[in-house]
């Protein structure tokens, strides 16, 4: 069984450093010419999985736009994951879960068994009942080859209040949850399966990240205000393991086929180019 590090790291070297958020709120809808109701969601996610699902490395849909629309709205998720990973694409599910006990373990077993029908490779989850309390995820994405990216430095302003609160050990609450997902990667080859959330428009973070050995998601590029020359000021020496991550920017081109592909492939280049050289 391969792990979830592992794919990721060869779906990006072959199809490059990109991360598509999948956000279809209504606004979007509208621009696409679409109404904001079932059957427009249903256009707009088949069009972008047709444009975009066999070039792409890693999709992020967001759960929240499409539990709105209740089940019709779930099943379409769990079509548009399935289309996805038909392709050969890894699919992140955003839906920053957390909680403890049973109900943490539930979460796992819905978004990280492979006998569900909302499977997928990675999912999003909060720290904030503690890190551990994360462990049954952890645990279900080790034993089928997933991952979980955990919140660490987000690009929200209200988010800092509480990220960069020291703890009684002298460490922030971010470089707690720092510390103990590199714990979780560590001796992993040629990349840890657990990640960090880190926004790409906070600038340097003043934390250490050195010793993840696991991908670095970086929301925030395009629409929000950062750009891929941004990457290297925030994750300094850890870009080889940055997966940037765009929605608006890349989606309001569409619903042109071509143009969906022409600016993915645009980000993307970007993207590669700053990874690459560091600046």
């Amino acid at each position: 069984m391969e792990t979830f590090g592992t794919r990721l790291h060869r779906a990006v070297a072959e199809r490059g450093p990109l991360c598509v958020g999948i956000d279809p709120h209504p606004g979007l809808l509208a621009r696409w010419g679409l109404e904001d109701d079932v059957d427009g969601l249903e256009r707009f996610v088949r069009t972008v999985a047709e444009a975009l699902g066999d070039r792409v490395a890693v999709f992020k849909p967001q759960s929240a736009f499409f539990e709105r629309f209740g089940s019709r709205g779930v099943a379409i998720l769990e079509s548009t994951i399935r289309q996805l990973r038909d392709v050969g694409a890894l699919v992140l599910l955003d839906a920053k879960r957390g909680d403890i006990g049973s109900t943490v373990a539930a979460y796992a077993s819905a978004y990280l068994d492979p006998s569900s029908p909302m499977y997928v490779d990675a999912l999003t989850a909060s720290p904030y009942l503690g890190v551990g309390s994360l462990a049954p995820m952890f645990e279900t994405a080790a034993a089928h080859g997933g991952g979980v990216f955990v919140l660490a430095l987000t690009s929200n302003p209200e988010g800092a209040e509480v990220q960069r609160a020291v703890t009684s050990g002298g460490r922030t609450v971010a470089q707690l949850v720092i510390d103990e997902i590199s714990q979780l990667n560590r001796g992993a080859e040629p990349l840890g399966s657990f990640g960090l959330v880190v926004g790409a428009t906070i600038g340097d973070t003043g934390h250490d990240l050195s010793r993840v050995n696991g991908p670095l998601l970086a929301p925030g590029l395009g629409a929000q205000g950062a750009t891929a020359a941004d990457l290297p000021t925030v994750f300094g020496p850890n870009l080889s393991a940055v997966l940037p991550s765009y929605s608006r920017e890349v989606l309001n081109a569409g619903p042109d086929v071509d143009a969906l592909r022409t600016a993915a492939a645009r980000v993307a280049a970007d993207c590669r180019h700053i990874l690459a050289s560091g600046h």
